[in-house]
């Protein structure tokens, strides 16, 4: 078998209880592997997985990069996706796998380093590459994962539920300029410090959601001071009253649904035309939504509910 660790970032340490035990689950994707382990170049931690870990004899570590590929290594070149690892000839050329074209029309950098890790995988297994660059073509990206969902009055909006975490988000919003960042939600006992200092220059407004935005709103007040931050729902997310939202009067809480319709509202406000209203929340979604599906639906349901209120006047 073939084997690869697409990346790591700090998830879930609540569950594995520190990061540390979170890199050793995730490196035992390594063990007793028999043709090649693919690891991520630019995280020095999963080559240190390959390097630790007890595999066949006769197994290769092989590196994938989102830039010039070294021998051994699959990369980038000129707008093509290249092999320099399964050929004969690795030490002073490559083999062209696909070009970012074929990627469609909407490739973020995490994208292209996804598609070259499965190209790495089955290039293993001895696949040419006219059958890479067509099974390249042929992927349909799944929901929720950087998901265009119109473009109205100049405005792109896009759903990346997906993004339950800092490092998810981080790929989604370097993807785009002049952003407004609809993000919150469970933290999964994460920090944002990275996150914001990265992109706090690409960010024009930040909407929040979740019931406890207290962390990701410290670190937005230490690394994006002049961005402008707005609370989807005002007050006390965890017990706040429709009537304070000025939803109805019922006393109830607050859907999921009637939340997001507030912040998608909240982000459209903020927006202008050349912007990217962009959900990528870096966080869980289970303390208003049943699951990240979940809260996608509601974003896609809340923009399309706006574009049809404001007339057809964009593209969907």
């Amino acid at each position: 078998m073939a084997s690869v660790c697409l990346n790591v970032a700090e998830d879930h340490v609540d569950w594995h209880g520190s990061y540390d035990s979170y890199l050793a689950d995730k490196a035992k994707v390594y063990e007793q592997t028999q043709k090649a382990c693919l690891y991520n170049a630019e995280q020095f931690e999963t080559e240190r997985m390959v390097e630790n870990a007890d595999v066949v004899e006769g197994c290769r570590a092989i590196g994938f990069t989102t830039v010039t590929p070294a021998i051994s290594m699959l990369g980038v070149v000129e707008g093509l996706l290249v092999d320099r690892a399964f050929i004969e000839e690795r030490k002073d050329s490559a083999a062209e796998l696909a070009s970012m074209k074929d990627l469609g029309a909407f490739a973020p950098r995490h994208m292209v380093a996804n598609a070259l890790a499965a190209a790495g995988l089955v290039r293993a297994y001895g696949v040419d590459a006219a059958a890479v660059r067509q099974g390249i073509r042929d992927y349909i990206p799944g929901d929720h994962r950087i998901q265009p969902v119109a473009r109205h009055n100049g405005v792109l909006w896009v759903n990346d539920s997906k993004a339950t975490n800092p490092h998810a988000a981080s790929a989604s919003l370097a993807a785009f300029t002049n952003v407004v960042w609809i993000a919150g939600g469970m933290s999964k006992g994460v920090s944002y410090d990275d996150l914001v200092r990265e992109h706090a220059s690409r960010l024009k407004a930040v909407v929040l959601i979740g019931k406890d935005t207290s962390v990701l709103t410290a670190a937005l007040q230490r690394h994006a001071p002049d961005v402008p931050v707005i609370e989807a729902v005002p007050g006390d997310t965890e017990e706040v009253q429709t009537a304070a939202a000025g939803a109805d009067e019922s006393g109830s809480p607050l859907s999921g649904e009637q939340v997001m319709s507030l912040a998608v509202a909240s982000a459209a406000r903020q927006a202008a035309s050349g912007d990217t209203v962009l959900m990528a929340p870096a966080a869980a979604s289970m303390d208003q939504f049943s699951s990240y599906a979940h809260r996608g639906d509601t974003f896609i349901a809340a923009v399309r509910g706006l574009v049809e209120g404001q007339g057809q006047t964009g593209e969907e």
